[in-house]
């Protein structure tokens, strides 16, 4: 038998082992014994983690979890996505879309009100950044981003499209904000602040299809550019100078524009950083960037 033949049979047999194992635990949750099953599934852990056995362990935790979360057992599912995650941090496991959607699947179960919920999200990002003084990998920032638009926790889901690469979702994810929280007045900042703060996170491109998107998609937004918002007009001049790269543009771009910057405090503070960042403006004494992620 090859190497390869007999990793394969292998891997058969501990799959057939969870199985087993899995099939015993969920007879003890559907009889109503979650006590002894979650401490149960805790001991598996440890024993499958000396051994080792660092797939499996994750595998058993996550089915685990799933089934208490069907049970509403909010707390031991909150524990044994915590040991999913352990798994993955112990076991240094490659970051795949598979695990980032698993990882997503246990945040959408858990009650938006825990604080194992902030805490599980806040490990689950530092595990998928790869490296230090990272923000969280983007495919699993986009994941949750979605699943909070879905509980229309629309300032959390912005935040995490901001770190993620999905522009277009971003746009739809604001037009439903807007239109369902927003007032009319307002349409025109809803987006300005999203382009200037991914413009702020070096993000060219996502700043770009957030803004064709909303302003396409937004019902109360005429067709443009140019637009009746001087706002708009704003933002879609100032791509144009980000594109140009030429700072006296951007510099009397933002002169001409200031009655209607000074609507949000923060619009110039996102604007010298950006001028920073795209125009090699020298930074302030000084700056403040306290509204940046946007939560």
């Amino acid at each position: 038998m090859s190497e390869q033949e007999s990793l394969r049979c292998s891997s058969a047999r501990n799959r057939g082992g969870v199985q087993r194992v899995e099939g015993k635990l969920r007879a003890s949750v559907e009889k109503g014994d979650y006590y002894e099953a979650h401490q149960m599934y805790r001991t598996l852990f440890f024993r499958y983690m000396s051994q080792a056995k660092h797939a499996e362990a994750r595998e058993l935790m996550h089915n685990g979890a799933l089934l208490f979360f069907s049970y509403n057992q909010q707390n031991s599912a909150a524990d044994l996505s915590m040991l999913v995650l352990e798994v993955l941090e112990k076991s240094e496991t490659k970051v795949e879309d598979e695990i980032l959607e698993s990882l997503a699947k246990l945040f959408s179960r858990m009650d938006q009100n825990s604080p194992e919920r902030v805490a599980f999200v806040s490990r689950a990002l530092k595990w998928s950044t790869g490296g230090p003084g990272k923000l969280g990998h983007p495919k699993l920032h986009q994941l949750l981003a979605v699943t909070l638009w879905k509980e229309q926790n629309y300032s959390e889901s912005r935040y995490h499209f901001l770190h993620s690469t999905d522009g277009e979702g971003c746009a739809q994810m604001l037009v439903e904000y807007s239109t369902s929280r927003g007032f009319r007045s307002e349409v025109d900042m809803f987006v300005a602040q999203a382009v200037l703060q991914f413009l702020c996170l070096k993000n060219k491109n996502g700043a770009s299809v957030v803004f064709s998107t909303y302003t396409e998609k937004h019902p109360s937004i005429e067709k443009g550019p140019p637009f009746v918002q001087p706002l708009l007009n704003f933002i879609w001049f100032l791509l144009l100078a980000v594109d140009g790269g030429k700072l006296t543009v951007f510099t009397v771009l933002c002169e001409q524009y200031q009655p209607s910057l000074k609507r949000d405090p923060m619009y110039n503070e996102y604007l010298d950083r950006i001028g920073q960042v795209f125009f090699g403006v020298p930074p302030k004494q000084s700056p403040s960037y306290g509204g940046l992620l946007g939560r």
